[in-house]
């Protein structure tokens, strides 16, 4: 409990990061860094299947973070993912469903990167293929305008093509992660959002991606999110299908990417369809709706998680005052039943009575002025 502006949503933020290597709030990691310190630290310790483990972090504004578990230095941060597991509700969900797709786009390769973390390596690979590609096509576009004309020509497009191989090679495997975690959740999803709000249309959703229509041709199937192309959802036989695709997609926009100076294909370019009914969610749900809608996808990603065997631990930051009372009830039964749960408010009146019985600490957030900075302290409040 604290006043707004007082700290509370950075110590979830840390768990959170803990979990994610990123922050729910913003897109980079300079902000999380008090003006005028060279970093941020983050310790955790978690319980995770019988095991005790301790997490650092050190988070860098303009530099590699580094992390270790226990005393042990890990090549890179991408190590500590799994290791704390959690599902975070905040006012900021709400751009799940009315925002832009990379806000649904993050939603997914989140619960990727903790369910697989060597995937989190294979997006982060794509993604420094994506950036050099980039470069490429907006540095090089004279000389890829020419092409075959000259030898600058001949040798730009030379490196198009392998960028093109390795941008297929790992775009078709994140494709493939992503489309197979949107069929586990659409029945959690729909099945979450016909609780919440029984009274509005059947919610679902599709992954639609830029390389549908070079999968239907090549597979004669329809592309979508039960893999229609006699596959398993994320195999090794629907992988190559989808790196074919992507090659072949690339192929047929190459022009206009030269032109333009930026890719046009790939798992950058995708997006996550909310439907209710035979209409997107996004600007046509109501504001309830909305609501609704936002909270289904973090309960879907709470049951999925909690499925593979460990209960993450479930944060509610500053949510029960953004909730109606029927909203809150269905957050309240989640939470009761969740193995650990972190909520913030900044009044007591925000909390649902029923929660009174379920809590085991309470604690006050208050503010320091010290020579290095404000500082925000935590104070056990009895009973």
């Amino acid at each position: 409990m604290g006043r707004n502006g007082f700290g509370k949503t950075n110590i979830v933020e840390a768990v959170g990061y803990t979990a994610h290597l990123a922050s729910h709030r913003i897109s980079h990691d300079a902000p999380l860094v008090r003006h005028g310190a060279a970093n941020a630290r983050v310790s955790a310790t978690a319980v995770n299947q019988g095991r005790e483990l301790t997490a650092h972090l050190l988070i860098k504004p303009h530099a590699a973070n580094q992390a270790q578990i226990n005393r042990t230095r890990l090549a890179s941060p991408r190590e500590l993912l799994g290791v704390v597991k959690t599902v975070l509700f905040a006012p900021e969900d709400l751009a799940l469903v009315r925002g832009e797709p990379a806000e649904r786009r993050r939603y997914l390769d989140d619960i990727v990167a903790t369910r697989t973390p060597r995937l989190a390596g294979v997006k982060a690979d794509y993604d420094k293929v994506l950036r050099q590609r980039n470069a490429l096509l907006k540095n090089a576009s004279s000389a890829l305008r020419r092409g075959y004309r000259d030898e600058d020509g001949v040798s730009a497009l030379a490196t198009l093509d392998t960028w093109d191989s390795q941008l297929a090679g790992l775009g078709a495997q994140v494709i493939a992660a992503r489309r197979r975690l949107v069929t586990e959740l659409g029945g959690h999803i729909h099945g979450a959002y016909s609780g919440i709000a029984p009274e509005s249309r059947p919610a679902r959703v599709d992954y639609r991606s830029t390389v549908d229509e070079a999968l239907q041709q090549l597979t004669g199937a329809d592309g979508e999110n039960d893999t229609g192309t006699g596959t398993s959802a994320g195999g090794a036989d629907e992988v190559a299908l989808l790196e074919a695709a992507m090659l072949s997609e690339l192929g047929r926009v190459r022009q206009r990417e030269v032109e333009r100076g930026v890719s046009l294909v790939g798992p950058h370019r995708d997006d996550l369809d909310l439907l209710l009914g035979d209409q997107p969610a996004k600007g046509f749900a109501s504001h309830g709706e909305t609501w609704s809608f936002a909270l289904s996808l973090r309960l879907a990603e709470f049951s999925l998680l909690r499925g593979d065997g460990t209960d993450p631990i479930l944060i509610l930051d500053d949510v029960f005052a953004e909730l109606d009372a029927r909203r809150r009830e269905k957050l309240v039964d989640l939470a009761a039943d969740a193995e650990q749960v972190l909520i913030t408010a900044a009044v007591d009146g925000d909390l649902p009575g029923n929660l009174d019985t379920a809590v085991v600490a309470r604690y006050n957030v208050t503010v320091r002025d010290t020579d290095s900075g404000r500082i925000s302290e935590l104070e056990a409040v009895d009973g």
